[in-house]
C-alpha cells in the first residue's frame, strides 16, 4: 500500500529540518575557523554529507555555494576588523585564513574598489549604502562581565535585521521548551547578530534567535542547540525602541569603542531583551547589548 500524502509530507519535513540542522552545524564551524584552511571535504564530513550532495544543499539552503559563502565572510570579517581594531593589515590577514596581506588586499580591492589602508583611514568611506539612523542616543558606561558559557536552543534567521519573523521563531522556540519540558527560572531572551549592516547587504544578514537553557536540548526540527560562548563582555542597556538599535550600535563602535583601550574578541555581538515586546510600549523596551572583548 503506497503511502499516505500526509506521511510523505512528514517525511520530507524530517528530511529539511535534517538537512538544515546540519548545514547550521557547518555554518558554525565557518564562523570558528576562519583563520584555518576550509576544505570542502572537511566541511562535508562536518554535516556527515558526501561532498557532491554537501555543495548543493549547502547552496539551496544558505542561497550561495559554500567557497563563495566563505569568501565573503572573510572580507565582510576583515571591514570589521579594519574599522573596529588595532590589528594590522597582515595581522587581520592571517586571523582570518589569507596567505598575506596582498592577498587580502586583492580580494578587498576587487570586491569594494577601495584598499583596505584607504577604508581604515577614511572614516567617512562607506562600502555599503549609509544607514539613516536616529540621533542623540547617549549611553551610559557599560559594566564589563565575565559570562560562563551558556547553553542555547536557536532558530537561525536570514535576512535584513528588523524585519525578520522573530515572534515565530520564538513561538518554534518556546514549543521546544514546552515539548522537551526545558522550563527553567532564568530562560533568556536573546539574539545572535553575526554582521555588520554597513558591510553585508541585507538580504544575507544572519541572526540566530535563541533562548538560554539550563536543561540538556535535543534539536527538534529547524530548532538546533549549541553553546553561547563565554568570556568578557562590555554590557550596555538601552531602552527604547528597536528600531533606533542600529543608532545605538553607531555610539557603541563610532563613540565608546574608539575612546576605550579594549580590542574586540571574534565573537558574535548579542542582544538580550528584557520585556516582552508584544506587551511593551516601544519607548520602554528594554535590550542589553553585550559586545565579546579582550
Amino acid at each position: 500500500m503506497p503511502p499516505k500524502l500526509y506521511d510523505l509530507l512528514i517525511m520530507k519535513t524530517v528530511t529539511k529540518n535534517d538537512y538544515i540542522r546540519r548545514i547550521n552545524k557547518v555554518v558554525e564551524y565557518i564562523n570558528n575557523h576562519l583563520d584555518d584552511r576550509l576544505d570542502l571535504r572537511k566541511l562535508a564530513s562536518v554535516a556527515n554529507l558526501s561532498d557532491h550532495h554537501f555543495h548543493r544543499i549547502f547552496k539551496g539552503i544558505i542561497g550561495e555555494p559554500p567557497i563563495t559563502f566563505i569568501a565573503r565572510l572573510r572580507r565582510e570579517t576583515a571591514a570589521q576588523l579594519l574599522r573596529y581594531s588595532p590589528l594590522s593589515v597582515e595581522d587581520i590577514a592571517f586571523n582570518i585564513g589569507y596567505e598575506s596581506a596582498s592577498s587580502l588586499s586583492k580580494a578587498f580591492r576587487d570586491q569594494y574598489n577601495i584598499t583596505p589602508t584607504d577604508y581604515r583611514t577614511n572614516k567617512d568611506i562607506y562600502i555599503m549604502k549609509k544607514l539613516e539612523t536616529a540621533s542623540g542616543i547617549t549611553l551610559k558606561e557599560p559594566k564589563i562581565v565575565e559570562l560562563e558559557p551558556k547553553s542555547i536552543i536557536y532558530v537561525a534567521l536570514t535576512g535584513e535585521y528588523g524585519s525578520l519573523d522573530y515572534n515565530d521563531a520564538y513561538a518554534r522556540l518556546w514549543a521546544c521548551v514546552k515539548e522537551q519540558k526545558l522550563f527553567t527560572k532564568g530562560i533568556e531572551t536573546i539574539c545572535l547578530s553575526y554582521d555588520d549592516p554597513k558591510i553585508t547587504e541585507s538580504n544575507r544578514q544572519r541572526t540566530d534567535v535563541c533562548l538560554v537553557v539550563h536543561k540538556p536540548a535535543r534539536p527538534d526540527g529547524e530548532v538546533c542547540c549549541k553553546e553561547l560562548q563565554g568570556g568578557r563582555y562590555a554590557v550596555f542597556f538601552y531602552q527604547g525602541a528597536y528600531s533606533n538599535l542600529s543608532s545605538v550600535y553607531d555610539a557603541i563602535f563610532g563613540k565608546w569603542l574608539t575612546a576605550n583601550p579594549y580590542e574586540l574578541r571574534n565573537v558574535p555581538v548579542f542582544e538580550k531583551y528584557l520585556n516582552d515586546s508584544r506587551k511593551t510600549a516601544p519607548e520602554k523596551l528594554k535590550t542589553e547589548i553585550y559586545l565579546p572583548i579582550k
